[in-house]
C-alpha cells in the first residue's frame, strides 16, 4: 500500500498517534547522500532522541521536515497534513505549532533576550507592544531565567543560559512540536543535567511532542521516551532504550558499550 493511500485509509487516527510521518526521504548534496528512502514516525506527545554517527543526517532530517531544506524527494506530514500540500497560509498556520531550538542557539546579537523572544510574535501574532513583553518575560521564566536575563543581550550571558534563551523564544509561540537540535551541546555537566530536567519537565507539564537531536547519552536517558538511529541514509533501529540497546548493530554497541557509554548507563 502507498504512502498516500495508507494516509487516506486512516488520516484521522493518524493525526492523533503521530505528530510527524515522514516517507521515502531522500536528501543529496552533490554527489553524497545523506538520506535514502528514510521512513520515520514519531508519536504524539513523546520525547523522541534522535542519534547516530557524524555526517549521518541528523540535523538535515530535522530541517527537512521544518521546511530549512528541500529534499530531492519526500512525504512528510506534520500534524495529519502533507507538508507539501498546503497552501502557504496553511504552512505558515502548522509553523506557528512548532518551534525550533537551534544547535547554535541562533540568537539575534544585537537584541536583548526579551526582543530574541518577541521576534516570532511580531511575525505571527497581532498583539500589543506591551502585551508581547509580558509575554516574552514570562516565557523567559519558563525556561529557568531570572526575568533580569531579559533585558540583557546573549553575549552577556552564559552558554547555559543562553540555550535557555533559544529554549525560551522557541516556546514563543505556545507550540505543541518542539525540534531541539543538539540543546545540552557546550555546556558543562551540571548545566546539561538541569537543561534535560528543564526539558523533560516542559514536555510532562505541557504535553509537548520533542524532536530532538543529541549525541549525548546522558539526555537519551532523562528526556526522552524513544530513541531512533540513523545509519546509512535510513533509520537503523527505533524504540525504548533497552530495545535499542539490545541491537547488535557495531556502531549502536560501540555507542552504549563505550567508556562513556557505560558511564552513563551505570
Amino acid at each position: 500500500m502507498s504512502f498516500d493511500a495508507a494516509l487516506d485509509q486512516d488520516a484521522e487516527p493518524a493525526a492523533r498517534e503521530f505528530a510527524i510521518r515522514v516517507r521515502r526521504l531522500t536528501n543529496r548534496f552533490g554527489p553524497k547522500t545523506v538520506h535514502e528512502d528514510l521512513d520515520i514516525d514519531i508519536r504524539a506527545g513523546e520525547t523522541i532522541g534522535v542519534i547516530g554517527p557524524s555526517g549521518c543526517g541528523k540535523s538535515v532530517l530535522l530541517q527537512s521536515i521544518v521546511g530549512l531544506i528541500q529534499p530531492v524527494s519526500a512525504e512528510i506530514e506534520v500534524f495529519g497534513q502533507r507538508i507539501d500540500r498546503m497552501s502557504r497560509a496553511e504552512r505558515d498556520a502548522t509553523r506557528r505549532r512548532w518551534g525550533v531550538m537551534f544547535q547554535d542557539g541562533a540568537l539575534f546579537s544585537n537584541l536583548s533576550i526579551r526582543e530574541n523572544v518577541m521576534a516570532p510574535m511580531r511575525e505571527h501574532l497581532n498583539l500589543s507592544v506591551r502585551l508581547m513583553r509580558e509575554l516574552a518575560e514570562m516565557k523567559v521564566q519558563l525556561a529557568g531565567l531570572e526575568v533580569e536575563a531579559a533585558f540583557k543581550r546573549p553575549a552577556e550571558l552564559s552558554g547555559g543560559m543562553r540555550k535557555r534563551a533559544a529554549l525560551a523564544r522557541a516556546m514563543a509561540l505556545d507550540p505543541e512540536l518542539l525540534f531541539l537540535d543538539e540543546p545540552t551541546a557546550g555546556l558543562d555537566p551540571i548545566s546539561a543535567a538541569r537543561f534535560d530536567e528543564l526539558i523533560r519537565s516542559l514536555s510532562e507539564t505541557l504535553g509537548l511532542t520533542v524532536f530532538l537531536v543529541t549525541h549525548d547519552l546522558d539526555t537519551l536517558i532523562a528526556t526522552c521516551d524513544r530513541i531512533a538511529v540513523l545509519n546509512g541514509g535510513k533509520v537503523l533501529a527505533i524504540g525504548e532504550l533497552a530495545e535499542v540497546r539490545a541491537n547488535p548493530h557495531p556502531w549502536i554497541q560501540e555507542y552504549f558499550s563505550g567508556p562513556r557509554g557505560r558511564a552513563a548507563m551505570g
